[in-house]
């Protein structure tokens, strides 16, 4: 259970693409790089090749970008409070996120919640932050802090009980626990298609923003804490 102030809770959620539209826009370099990772990630020798696994890129820091990160908090007064830092230069989403951190979140007191968070939305952000050459706010910079002095929830972790050998998704602990699915629209693997083909970005945020509505309230009820009803989204 939480024991701590929920209005210092930042719950987020990321949407990340692969670097390029498309495997053959990689410079030489990178399309080695590319070849010799997807030796690992090749299901099935038969039909995949490292070009037509590119869109899978974007989940790994080093192969894609950051193109939207929603975040929320729970004022005092019970509402949701959302804003979304989206664009096609991530180096500007990025100052514009750790901002938020350093002028909002950042005491000890502070925690940031994200489904799986531990394993990817965390690790990800610090390797893009490092990648674009910017200082990583101290919520964030897990360096020398042992695993109970850092400042990181996890959904999924809290989920699992004690329980390390399965993965459970957003939407599945959604679905389970009668929360509005945030797969209504897209998914995660279809972002790739809306920024680079579709290019279409507001879609991504809206979907972001509904992952962030979907952690918030998975995250008050594995907390057995009250609801929310009250949500205000704001762009920036």
């Amino acid at each position: 259970m939480y024991k701590g102030t929920l209005s210092k809770v930042l719950f987020l959620d990321i949407e990340t693409t692969p670097q390029q539209p498309s495997y053959s826009l990689l410079d030489d370099t990178f399309k080695a790089l590319w070849d010799h990772k997807a030796k690992f990630l090749i299901r099935d020798v038969a039909t995949e090749t490292p070009e037509s696994i590119y869109e899978r890129a974007g989940i790994y820091a080093e192969f894609g970008k950051i193109v939207c990160i929603s975040c929320g908090f729970i004022s005092p007064s019970g509402s949701l409070k959302i804003k979304s830092f989206s664009g096609n230069q991530e180096e500007i989403l990025l100052k514009e996120f750790s901002s938020l951190l350093t002028l909002h979140f950042n005491t000890p007191e502070h925690a940031l919640c994200a489904h799986n968070g531990k394993e990817f939305d965390f690790p990800y952000l610090c390797r893009r932050m490092i990648i674009n050459d910017l200082p990583i706010p101290s919520i964030l910079n897990i360096t020398g802090k042992k695993p109970w002095e850092t400042s990181f929830l996890d959904t999924m972790e809290m989920w699992r009980f004690g329980d390390y050998k399965s993965f459970t998704s957003l939407n599945l602990l959604a679905q389970i626990l009668g929360i509005p699915s945030p797969k209504d629209d897209i998914d995660g693997s279809q972002v790739w298609r809306v920024y680079w083909i579709e290019k279409d970005l507001e879609r991504i945020v809206r979907y972001c923003q509904k992952d962030v509505v979907t952690l918030t309230k998975i995250f008050l009820r594995l907390n057995q804490l009250p609801g929310i009803d009250d949500i205000k989204l704001e762009m920036v």
